[in-house]
């Protein structure tokens, strides 16, 4: 129906003012980044690596796709914290602190993402399980949780050539939204360099088993 009338207009416009002004505004959310501590090299083996890699986002389902601060208060029921979000979704955090994990070793120097779209002999793929705080016991101090399924796959024959599943428990200072996420920064960390380890003697062992099996040329 469309009103011609002025008077009708008018009358319109003021009851949509008024209706807009007794809406609730917005509760505040809290942005938060993911820490970080400073990314240091430990192996004793820092060679370059002649093989490329490809990190591709970790796979999620559910709430585990959006940018929300999980938590579960008790078995069987998960909930979110009240006024806080990540600045990305967790697969995206956890890949870019992967990325950034393997840049700083600098082993696996041909390194990419599947967003470039760029040829690489491995790639590792994952499944994002968890990324929660959890409360044991029904009570106490939370923890970070992280459990990620990874697989390492030749490129070219699209053979999965090794696969580990990793789990991370941090337990947070205290209770508090600000301690949850600091824990989240250390277990994610943790997570970060394990995986990294595992990699790189993964892809070397792969290229080592390839090598072996050609065959060698007869000598004349």
């Amino acid at each position: 129906m469309i009103l011609r009338h002025p008077g009708a207009l008018g009358l319109l416009c003021a009851f949509s003012l008024a209706a807009c002004s007794i809406l609730p505004a917005p509760s505040p959310v809290d942005i938060y980044l993911l820490p970080a501590a400073p990314l240091v090299p430990s192996a004793d083996d820092r060679a370059p690596r002649a093989w490329s890699l490809r990190l591709v986002r970790p796979d999620a389902s559910g709430q585990l796709t959006g940018q929300r601060i999980l938590v579960v208060p008790e078995p069987n029921r998960v909930s979110v914290y009240k006024g806080a979000s990540w600045h990305e979704s967790a697969p995206l955090l956890l890949r870019g602190r992967l990325f950034d994990a393997f840049r700083a070793d600098a082993r696996a120097s041909a390194l990419s993402t599947d967003e470039m779209r760029t040829f690489a002999d491995f790639e590792l793929g994952s499944e994002l399980n968890a990324f929660h705080s959890e409360y044991r016991h029904g009570g106490g101090t939370p923890e970070a949780v992280i459990r990620l399924d990874t697989r390492l796959i030749d490129t070219a024959s699209r053979r999965i050539v090794a696969s580990r599943a990793f789990e991370i428990r941090e337990t947070a200072a205290d209770s508090s939204i600000p301690a949850v996420v600091a824990a989240f920064g250390v277990a994610t960390d943790r997570l970060a360099a394990e995986l990294v380890a595992w990699t790189i003697a993964a892809a070397d062992a792969a290229r080592q088993a390839t090598a072996e099996s050609l065959p060698v040329a007869p000598q004349r």
